[in-house]
C-alpha cells in the first residue's frame, strides 16, 4: 500500500476529477497523462497499481488490463493547489496504447534519463546465461574484475580528456559510466544510492 494523504487533493476544482502524469521512476520520461476520481486514487493506493477514470466511459480502469502493460507505483505527489498528481511508475512495456514508451512520443528517456534506461537494461541483462550477454559475462565474473574493468575505463577516459578530440572523450566516458553502472549492480546498489549522497552533500552546511 502506497502511503499518501488522499484528503488534502482537491477533487471539487475539477468536477470530481484530477489530472494524473505518470513519469517512469528511473528514467523521468513523461509517459502519459490520465485522470482520477478519488476512487480511483484509492484503488491506486490500495492495489499499487495506477487506476484512472475514463471521462468517455464513465468508469474505472486500471493501466495494462487488457495489454498487460501495468504502471507500478512507486510514488505519489499531488503539486502546490493539489489539484493535479505525478505518479513515479515502474512501466511493465509501452504507456502508449499506441506501442511506444510514451504517450508524448520518443522511444527512449531523454537527456540524463539515458542513465535510469541503461541501468534497467544492465538489470535484464543480468538475468541472461553468461554466454548471451556481455553484460551477463562481466557480472558472471564478479565485483573484483568489474572494478579492474572501471579502472581501465577510468584510465582510458582521462587519457582522452587530456590527448584525446570531442568525440574520444564522449566515447571513453560512455564506456565509463557502463561500466560504472555494472559495478553498482553486481553491489546491490543503484544510480539513485549515488544521488542520495550527493543530494546530502548539497544540503549539508558548509564548513
Amino acid at each position: 500500500m502506497i502511503e499518501f494523504d488522499i484528503d488534502r487533493v482537491d477533487f471539487a476544482k475539477g468536477g470530481g476529477l484530477v489530472c494524473a502524469i505518470a513519469q517512469d521512476c528511473l528514467t523521468l520520461q513523461v509517459l502519459m497523462l490520465a485522470w482520477m476520481d478519488r476512487a480511483a486514487l484509492e484503488e491506486t493506493i490500495r492495489s499499487g497499481e495506477a487506476t484512472f477514470f475514463s471521462r468517455t466511459r464513465r468508469t474505472r480502469w486500471r493501466k495494462g488490463e487488457s495489454s498487460g502493460n501495468r504502471l507500478r507505483v512507486v510514488e505519489i505527489k499531488a503539486d502546490c493547489d493539489a489539484d493535479a498528481l505525478l505518479l513515479s511508475v515502474e512501466p511493465l512495456g509501452p504507456a502508449c496504447h499506441l506501442g511506444s514508451t510514451s504517450c508524448f512520443g520518443g522511444a527512449s528517456a531523454p537527456g540524463l534519463g539515458r542513465l535510469g534506461a541503461l541501468e534497467r537494461t544492465i538489470a535484464a541483462r543480468a538475468a541472461a546465461p553468461p554466454s548471451q550477454s556481455g553484460t551477463a559475462n562481466l557480472l558472471a565474473a564478479g565485483p573484483k574484475r568489474i572494478a579492474q574493468k572501471l579502472g581501465e575505463e577510468a584510465v582510458e577516459a582521462a587519457l582522452a580528456g587530456v590527448a584525446g578530440d570531442g568525440r574520444e572523450v564522449c566515447e571513453e566516458s560512455a564506456d565509463l559510466l557502463y561500466h560504472l553502472v555494472v559495478l553498482l549492480h553486481a553491489r546491490g546498489l543503484t544510480f539513485a544510492d549515488v544521488m542520495a549522497v550527493l543530494e546530502r552533500r548539497a544540503t549539508a552546511a558548509p564548513t
